[in-house]
């Protein structure tokens, strides 16, 4: 079983990228479970969506502790202590920044995908919605859908500017920048 959790702000869009992730794991045979965390509903807020997948139905009914992925939205939310104890220790970070990896040092000990896909979303004419570029990232990093289930599962379920968003998708899967987890120095 994957566990992934996505972090985001209301109004980025986390939720709804972890049910068309859902869908699209679906698409391909999966057993996807999506569900979201969340205080105050106000734009702005923490947002924390969650989906598990299997090759089996789930039966777990429980809020997802430690993560095999970490899909991070938003920058503001990362504190580097907490995702580094929560997140499993062999797993996998994607983060929408415009920072180089070197600001990431503390995380190196996961596998990391950068993505700017809030760049991404304004350069299509999304304006600052851009959860299908962080899809698309989620792709290229992880190698565990294909992009054209992806593109399906966003023409099916995306509100509105169903093809700039599969279009921000396509583009965040091109651009993402992959790190490889390195193993820590030796003391």
């Amino acid at each position: 079983m994957i566990e992934i959790k996505f972090r985001g702000r209301g109004g980025q869009g986390a939720v709804v990228a972890s049910e068309i992730l859902g869908r699209a794991f679906f698409l391909e045979g999966k057993y996807p479970q999506s569900f979201s965390l969340f205080g105050s509903e106000r734009r702005g807020a923490p947002v924390f969506g969650f989906l598990r997948v299997d090759d089996q139905p789930i039966l777990l009914k429980c809020q997802i502790k430690h993560p095999d992925q970490v899909v991070l939205f938003d920058l503001s939310l990362a504190d580097e202590k907490e995702i580094s104890q929560e997140l499993k220790p062999d797993g996998t970070i994607l983060i929408n920044t415009n920072r180089e990896i070197g600001f990431f040092e503390g995380w190196r000990k996961f596998k990391i995908g950068l993505i700017h896909a809030s760049a991404i979303a304004r350069e299509v004419g999304l304006g600052d919605t851009f959860n299908m570029a962080m899809l698309g990232a989620y792709a290229r990093l992880t190698n565990l859908i294909k992009m054209e289930t992806l593109t399906e599962a966003i023409r099916s379920m995306a509100p509105s500017k169903v093809e700039k968003n599969i279009e921000a998708a396509e583009e965040a899967y091109k651009q993402t920048k992959i790190y490889e987890a390195k193993e820590p120095n030796p003391q």
